[in-house]
C-alpha cells in the first residue's frame, strides 16, 4: 500500500506531512532503544573492543618512534579513530537485525502500514547513532582514565556527539542496504567481516594518510570512514589534527548520508520478496 494514497496518508493523523514524518522517525527510534534497554548486554561487549586498542595495541604502538603524528603523542592520535572504529562496527551489522524482523514478520506489518518509507530507515538509523554516543562515553572515560588529553570544550563535545551520530546513521543505513540485497544472514555476515576491517585498514584512523602507498591513499579519500575520523580529530585533540576543513568533513558525511538513505528507503520493502 502506497503511503501517497489518500486513505493511508489520512491514517497518519493530523498535521504537516513533515511533522508526521518527524514523529514515525521518533516512534521507531524509541521502538529500537527499547530492545536496547530490556538487553543491554550488548553495550558492554561493543565497550570491550576499545578498551583492548587503547590499553594494549595503543600502548605498544605509542612506542614506535617511526609514526609521525606531529607533537601529539600517539594515543591521543588514535583516541579518535578507535572512536570512529567502533561507531563502524556498532553500526555496520546492524542490518542483520532486520533480517531478523523480516523472519519474524515484524518487517511485513511495519510495510503495510501507512509509514513514510523513509521514516522507517531513519528511525533505525537514529537508533544507531543513539547507540554510538555511548562508544563516546566509554572513549572519553577511557581517555580520562588513561591520560590522554582531549577538548572538553562544550563546542569541542556536542561536534563529537554530532560526527558520531551522522557517522552512525551512515554506517547502519549502509548496512541496512546491504541486508536489502542479500536478504539472507549467512550472506550478511560475510559480507560485513569482509568489509569492516578494510574500511577501518583503509583510513586514517590509526596512522596518518602520509604513510599510506599512493593507491591506498586513492581509497581513503573515498572511504567514508576517512572524514569521520578527520572530524573526530580535529575536535577532539587539543591544537587539531584534521586534513581537512569541517565544512568538507560534514558536507561528504551529509551527502552521503542522504544518498544512502535514499537508496535505502527505497530499498527496504524489497527485503521480504
Amino acid at each position: 500500500m502506497s503511503v501517497t494514497e489518500e486513505g493511508p496518508r489520512a491514517a497518519l493523523g493530523n498535521g504537516w506531512p513533515l511533522t508526521r514524518f518527524g514523529k514515525q522517525t521518533l516512534a521507531i527510534a524509541e521502538v529500537e532503544l527499547r530492545k536496547l534497554f530490556r538487553d543491554p548486554t550488548e553495550l558492554f561487549t561493543r565497550a570491550v573492543q576499545p578498551v583492548l586498542w587503547l590499553v594494549i595495541f595503543g600502548q605498544v604502538f605509542s612506542r614506535v618512534r617511526g609514526i609521525p603524528t606531529g607533537d601529539v603523542p600517539y594515543l591521543a592520535f588514535m583516541t579518535p579513530g578507535i572512536l570512529a572504529q567502533s561507531v563502524l562496527f556498532s553500526a555496520i551489522f546492524y542490518g542483520i537485525a532486520v533480517i531478523w524482523e523480516r523472519d519474524l514478520g515484524i518487517v511485513h506489518k511495519l510495510l503495510v502500514s501507512p509509514s513514510y518509507r523513509g521514516a522507517l530507515v531513519l528511525g533505525k538509523a537514529l537508533s544507531a547513532g543513539l547507540r554510538g554516543l555511548v562508544q563516546a562515553v566509554i572513549i572519553y572515560g577511557l581517555a580520562f582514565i588513561m591520560g590522554i588529553q582531549v577538548r572538553i570544550e562544550p563546542v569541542a563535545i556536542g561536534g563529537v556527539l554530532f560526527a558520531v551520530l551522522l557517522g552512525s546513521a551512515i554506517f547502519s543505513t549502509f548496512s541496512l542496504i546491504i541486508a536489502c540485497l542479500v536478504k539472507t544472514r549467512e550472506r550478511f555476515m560475510g559480507i560485513g567481516q569482509v568489509l569492516t576491517m578494510p574500511l577501518f585498514f583503509a583510513s586514517n584512523a590509526i596512522y596518518p594518510v602520509a604513510l599510506m602507498p599512493a593507491w591506498l591513499r586513492v581509497v581513503a579519500r573515498v572511504n567514508p570512514l576517512t572524514y569521520l575520523v578527520d572530524t573526530l580529530r580535529g575536535l577532539m585533540i587539543p591544537g587539531g589534527q584534521n586534513i581537512h576543513s569541517f565544512a568538507l568533513d560534514f558536507g561528504v558525511m551529509g551527502v552521503l548520508f542522504v544518498a544512502m538513505l535514499a537508496a535505502a528507503a527505497r530499498l527496504y520493502p524489497t527485503i521480504i520478496r
